[in-house]
């Protein structure tokens, strides 16, 4: 009897969830990784321009806390917060694990994550997904991949991404995805090594610019309406490389490890400190901070959603643009990101196609919105708890 029952419940729930799919609900969600909301204006993109002119623009993008790429790619997947999806930093540790993270080490070791991201969740509900990368998109989330994916690698062709993408697209429509993400760190390259103000980012801007422009126009001329929904994680600060802080100047504790991140240091302590130990330390890395830098109390950690979960770090030094930590010396970049929200740090959105509305502008959306929104474009349910309720994107879409 229990197994007619679960028999039935589930085949309520495929029925439902195939009921919700509309065949022409093709969503393709395409990362700029570091491409700063005013980048269309400020350094030419006419393409981009008007994809967003006949669709909707958003004039800045929320990232989550930190700024950092990984973090922030993972939450626009999962629509959770970093503290939720496991991602707090492109690095750091895990004191309960006794372990730590780097970018990537999700591919062998997916323990790392929470969350169900949109492509598994597009799979649980019968529609089939594709990843030209996406941070983390080859591990193994809820023991599931994309149906078709590619590992990262730093050499790939950025046109190969748009010639498979209309590849995927043009598939029998069974093994169609109707969902394709990619991922392009072209102008977050440029940006870092010479800032954001920079010629070299121009032209990667523009680079950028003119794939956009060409995936637009070929997703056009496909059989299927298409959706594309062009996003990025965050923004671009310049950076004064004369004005690094050295970790070799804070305070020393053998009793804390040392994790830089950039604008920010992750310090964790070991298993025999006290939390008196703790306190005396926050002490002194206070007083040594001479307007450089600042120790984040507990009220402004729960401000960023970021609670000390063994992950986040003991104690946290956060300083502003353009100064950033440096292991030694000075740093040898002139651009980053890692800061508290800014409008430097505000990051960029497009969407255009038949789901949404023309011609319209919204004021400031929130990256967490964006799960839910692409789930109700392809017409599937959010089946977990998320830390969005959607509401900054729902006027970007039609009915």
């Amino acid at each position: 009897m229990k197994f007619l029952v679960f028999s039935v419940l589930l085949f309520c729930f495929v029925s439902n969830a195939h009921a919700l799919q509309n065949p022409n609900n093709t969503v393709v969600l395409i990362s700029l990784d570091g491409f700063r909301w005013d980048y269309i204006e400020k350094h030419g993109a006419p393409h981009l321009a008007a994809i967003a002119k006949s669709g909707v623009r958003a004039n800045k993008m929320q990232p989550v806390y930190p700024t950092k790429t990984f973090p922030n790619h993972l939450s626009i997947i999962t629509g959770l917060l970093p503290i939720n999806h496991g991602v707090v930093d492109n690095r750091f540790c895990d004191s309960k694990r006794n372990d730590c993270y780097s970018m990537g080490k999700g591919r062998d070791d997916s323990t790392w994550f929470s969350g169900i991201p949109l492509w598994n969740l597009a799979t649980m509900q019968g529609l089939k997904s594709a990843s030209y990368f996406w941070p983390e998109s080859d591990a193994r989330f809820n023991g599931m991949t994309p149906d078709y994916y590619y590992h990262y690698s730093k050499h790939s062709d950025y046109q190969n991404r748009i010639e498979q993408i209309i590849q995927w697209l043009k598939l029998p429509a069974p093994q169609r995805p109707q969902l394709v993400i990619s991922y392009f760190s072209l102008v977050d390259s440029m940006g870092h090594k010479y800032g954001p103000d920079a010629e070299q980012t121009k032209q990667a801007v523009q680079q950028v610019d003119a794939l956009m422009g060409q995936l637009q126009q070929r997703l056009a001329a496909l059989e299927q309406d298409v959706n594309l929904v062009i996003v990025s994680d965050h923004g671009m600060s310049t950076v004064a490389p004369n004005q690094s802080i050295a970790i070799s100047s804070l305070p020393k504790d053998d009793k804390f490890m040392v994790k830089n991140t950039g604008p920010r240091v992750l310090i964790y302590a070991d298993e025999n400190t006290t939390a008196a130990d703790i306190s005396a330390y926050k002490e002194r890395l206070n007083k040594a901070a001479k307007g450089r830098y600042i120790v984040l109390t507990d009220s402004q950690r729960a401000q960023y959603h970021y609670q000390n979960n063994g992950r986040t770090g003991d104690i946290i030094l956060q300083t502003t643009a353009p100064k950033t930590f440096a292991d030694t010396g000075k740093v040898n970049y002139l651009g980053t990101h890692g800061y508290a929200y800014s409008d430097d740090m505000a990051a960029t959105f497009i969407a255009n196609g038949p789901a949404f509305k023309q011609g319209i502008t919204l004021d400031k959306v929130n990256n967490l919105d964006i799960y839910p929104m692409v789930a109700k474009v392809l017409g599937i349910e959010v089946l977990s708890k998320i830390d969005s309720d959607g509401a900054t994107l729902w006027p970007a879409l039609n009915n």
